[in-house]
């Protein structure tokens, strides 16, 4: 073997591992959303994460790769590589996917649906709870697509904003930008849960169910952020450094630590308390924002990217939830303002040589003195978002339109887990389970859970189902 079959043969080994750490990201989003969430609708956020791959990993295969990635395109769409073959997706900078030259293709295909996953998945967190389960097949795969062009714009050498020189090197923009206007596209046509905003249109606390999940989430996402972002490297050599992708593992880990802490400190300043769910949401937030610059900023840069991520969380959940738009895990603001802030950032503080090693864009504000990098991040926020909230929001507002989107108020008060899934994803506190919860293994208990329980024995029939709710309210 030649050194330059070596370094494609541990590329490919790299791209593979990084591609299922990112995949691994989907258990996180899991425990993230279901811990933020009530309990009887455990269950339905657990399917919805595992079909969020499915769905992405058969949309993206048969049409969405060529959009983004297909030679003989232009700079909006790609022109081939659908439904791409065994030779295809066997060659190394071939084409259909030329631009993959240090990998296979179908080392290119796994990484890059990984993320289109990802970017799925941010959009169901604000539309959870009362969303009805055939939304998640059919938007899931009108979203893989937008996705796709979104991502052809910024990452493909044909794209219009890459010609620009737009940096997002792992996808501030492409993939937490994008899920989460769609999110907010489908929050806005759903509207608020039940009980969520009073008479007088204040906020009422709808507190998840387990705070253990949402931190063990948290984590999960922060570890798998090693695949996401170092990953984009795309190769153990980028430009004419050997291992850069462990400089990129650094710039991601100091921003999440400086998010996690810049959370605390404006949730101590803003509600006088270190608020658990705000800080973990402040270390998500950073990792979305340095998602963008960490292959191109310093460390220190990094870590203020990450504070003030952090500190953008907290006032965006805060912000979204005054006007009253209900958004259960805080998607609109974790993923999307600090997306936001993640893009315009690079801009600002991308080193020069660092952007020369990466052949993208130039030197940030400051370094150069100069706005034209701030100035054609802003443009590609501009367009993407233009885009992307548009033809989402058309989308599920045609299928609220003519087959609705919404649960009905039964099936929301009783819980979707049941409704939608036929069991539920803690049955022992709804209906008897030998040896469970009620029973005199667990009289400790008292005499008033286990009459409880007998009230609600019958709630598996349809139509009793609506009186299981009042153990999950």
């Amino acid at each position: 073997m030649t050194n330059k079959d070596l370094a494609i043969a541990a590329s490919t080994i790299w791209v593979v591992v990084a591609a299922i750490l990112v995949m691994f990201m989907q258990a996180g989003f899991a425990f993230l959303e279901a811990g933020l969430t009530r309990m009887k609708n455990v269950g339905h956020v657990a399917a919805k994460n595992v079909l969020v791959l499915a769905i992405a990993s058969i949309v993206y295969y048969i049409v969405g790769y060529g959009i983004a990635f297909g030679d003989g395109g232009n700079g909006l769409v790609g022109g081939s590589g659908f439904f791409p073959s065994v030779d295809e997706l066997l060659g190394i900078g071939a084409a259909p996917f030329s631009w993959f030259s240090t990998i296979p293709a179908g080392a290119g295909y796994m990484f890059q649906v990984a993320f289109a996953a990802v970017s799925l998945a941010i959009v169901w967190g604000a539309m959870a709870e009362r969303t009805k389960l055939w939304v998640y097949f059919a938007f899931g795969a009108v979203f893989t697509l937008i996705y796709s062009v979104g991502s052809h714009w910024i990452w493909s050498p044909d794209g219009w904003l890459f010609t620009k020189g737009m940096q997002d090197f792992a996808g501030s923009t492409v993939v937490h930008y994008q899920g989460a206007l769609a999110a907010l596209a489908g929050a806005l046509l759903l509207g608020p849960r039940i009980g969520k905003f009073g008479s007088d249109g204040k906020p009422n606390a709808i507190p998840g169910h387990n705070m253990a999940f949402v931190t063990l989430g948290v984590l999960i996402l922060w570890f798998g952020w090693f695949g996401f972002n170092p990953g984009s490297t795309l190769g153990v050599v980028t430009g004419d450094r050997l291992g850069y992708f462990a400089y990129v593992a650094l710039t991601t880990n100091v921003a999440a630590a400086g998010g996690a802490l810049g959370a605390v400190a404006m949730s101590w300043l803003v509600i006088k308390k270190p608020d658990l769910s705000m800080m973990l949401n402040g270390a998500v937030a950073a990792l979305v924002a340095i998602t963008a610059a960490s292959g191109f900023v310093a460390p220190w840069a990094a870590i203020l990217i990450g504070v003030v991520a952090g500190a953008v969380a907290v006032v965006g959940v805060l912000g979204v939830e005054r006007i009253r738009i209900d958004d259960p895990i805080g998607a609109v603001s974790v993923h999307g303002l600090a997306g936001v802030w993640g893009t315009l950032a690079t801009g600002i503080f991308a080193v020069p040589q660092l952007a020369d090693n990466l052949a993208t864009g130039r030197g940030g504000l400051v370094y150069t003195g100069s706005f034209h990098q701030v100035g054609v991040q802003a443009m590609g926020l501009l367009a993407v978002g233009g885009f992307t909230f548009s033809a989402s929001f058309g989308a599920l507002w045609t299928m609220k339109a003519l087959w609705g989107i919404r649960v009905e108020p039964e099936v929301e008060t009783a819980g979707l887990d049941v409704s939608e899934h036929g069991m539920w994803g803690y049955p022992e506190f709804y209906i008897p389970v030998p040896g469970g919860y009620g029973t005199e293994a667990h009289g400790h208990l008292g005499l008033a859970h286990a009459q409880r329980a007998h009230v609600h024995a019958p709630a598996a029939t349809p139509a009793q189902v609506p009186h299981a709710a009042e153990a999950s309210a």
